[in-house]
């Protein structure tokens, strides 16, 4: 029997299965979705709980064979979980999990749980996995996509009593919101849950967008986005020194490279855009540049010439390559080096007042 996890709650009032087999790319929603099985579990009496982790070919499948057919003198009900973390079971393996499935027609007193990542189509086809879906309830939990990240934040918000502004401002800020926890659902899970502790629901509970831009980027990478601004700014001695501390404090000089890349990337989009007659706040929207950047392009937007764009976006290619490793003539073959030319050159950039079309490349960085 297949699931939908949204059915979670109309499934659980016609009573709790004896096995269900959860399996998808999103931890924190099958992590979520098996604290709530639980949670009806002990509420039945299923008050003993023991856990297994699959783990290299030479797994003692009899251990959880046998637990699985037995009760300590302390429980009338356990919770058996079976953690597959590659979703291949092997040989002993699949003969045990079918051998389970079947043990689990009518056994009230055993809630088994097989956990399991996604699955390839031809593993999803085996005799194994056939004999879990078909004896108990399997749950499959897709990503979720760009697309509908904004929707899943602002439904996160409401269950702990807060909500952004309606309108294009509330779409602004999910968006926001989006941009910068995409592809990492436990770490928007987190970001929410900190928005509840920093504003305590009050009143209506509308969250600003300067409180979830002030919030949001205060994350692991927070510094690397404060450089980008710092960047955009022409605060050339700030940066530097920045650089020097992100260096020392052991950051990916790629993750640094692809802060200043990006942002050369999106100027020239918008700048494009603006060429081709698009209102600057539109050619900001439509790429997705929102808080102090969109104030910091467009200061520095109408004053860069193509040529400098250019310009940049050739330089953070040359840097690209130094930072994984390749040479590069004319510029530093360190990659942290080649990294304080590329920033110097982009403050120098945004903050000088070239004549269109125009770029003088400043000196080479001491560094």
């Amino acid at each position: 029997m297949q699931l939908a996890p949204s059915q979670l709650q109309q499934h659980l009032q016609r009573g709790l299965k004896s096995l269900y087999t959860l399996h998808g790319d999103e931890p924190l929603l099958v992590q979520e979705f098996a604290d709530s099985l639980r949670a009806v579990a002990r509420e039945q009496g299923y008050t003993e709980r023991t856990v297994h982790t699959v783990a290299g070919a030479h797994f003692d499948w009899s251990a959880v064979l046998a637990s699985s057919g037995s009760l300590s003198l302390f429980a009338d009900k356990q919770i058996i979980e079976v953690r597959i973390p590659s979703g291949k079971p092997g040989k002993d393996g699949s003969a045990a999990l079918q051998q389970m499935a079947e043990r689990s027609q009518g056994d009230d007193s055993t809630l088994t749980l097989v956990l399991l990542p996604r699955l390839d189509s031809m593993t999803a086809k085996g005799a194994w996995f056939a004999a879990l879906e078909s004896f108990g309830v399997t749950v499959k939990f897709e990503p979720i996509d760009r697309r509908n990240l904004p929707q899943w934040i602002a439904q996160r918000l409401q269950l702990q009593g807060q909500r952004v502004a309606p309108g294009e401002e509330g779409q602004r800020t999910l968006q926001f919101f989006a941009d910068r926890v995409e592809g990492n659902l436990l770490a928007a899970h987190q970001e929410v849950q900190k928005l509840g502790l920093l504003y305590p629901p009050q009143d209506d509970g509308v969250l600003s967008f300067e409180q979830v831009e002030q919030a949001v980027l205060n994350v692991a990478r927070y510094d690397v986005f404060k450089l980008s601004e710092a960047v955009l700014g022409g605060q050339t001695v700030r940066v530097q020194r920045m650089l020097d501390g992100l260096q020392s404090e052991g950051e990916s000089e790629v993750l640094v490279h692809w802060a200043l890349a990006e942002d050369i990337r999106s100027m020239k989009r918008v700048k494009d855009a603006l060429s081709a007659g698009r209102p600057m706040p539109m050619a900001l929207r439509e790429n997705r540049v929102w808080g102090l950047k969109e104030k910091l392009f467009e200061r520095v937007l109408p004053q860069m010439g193509d040529t400098t764009l250019s310009n940049l976006l050739h330089a953070a290619h040359k840097v690209d390559g130094i930072v994984k490793g390749l040479k590069q003539p004319d510029w530093p073959a360190d990659g942290w080096q080649a990294l304080h030319r590329l920033a110097g050159m982009m403050c120098h950039a945004c903050s000088a007042r070239p004549t269109p079309g125009a770029y003088r490349q400043p000196a080479q960085s001491a560094h």
